[in-house]
């Protein structure tokens, strides 16, 4: 599992240097566009349906990052400037999505 040595606001970017000094970039509205949250994705019962709506399709774009915490060793939780924020992105999916970000 990779840590995180250091993380900044660059921009309109989230920079992230894991601790291997390989360097992320993600676009603020990206990070929150693909946010992992049910409310961004949707959720669905035991059977697959859907039980809620979801945001993905959504246009993001002027949606800021305002903060940031550590969840455990393993995971960010964002704060974004339109009240988001239950998302918790474990390090594995912000690599996972790191060109998708960007």
């Amino acid at each position: 599992m990779k840590g995180i040595s250091d993380i900044q606001i660059i921009g309109n970017e989230v920079a992230i240097r894991w601790a291997d000094g390989a360097d992320s970039f993600y676009k603020m509205d990206r990070l929150r566009a693909l946010s992992p949250s049910a409310e961004t994705q949707g959720e669905n019962d035991l059977l697959g349906k859907p039980i809620s709506n979801n945001e993905k399709g959504k246009d993001f774009s002027g949606v800021t990052v305002t903060g940031w915490q550590q969840v455990g060793g393993y995971a960010l939780q964002f704060r974004f400037s339109d009240g988001h924020k239950t998302g918790i992105y474990t390090y594995d999916y912000l690599q996972e999505i790191a060109s998708e970000a960007n």
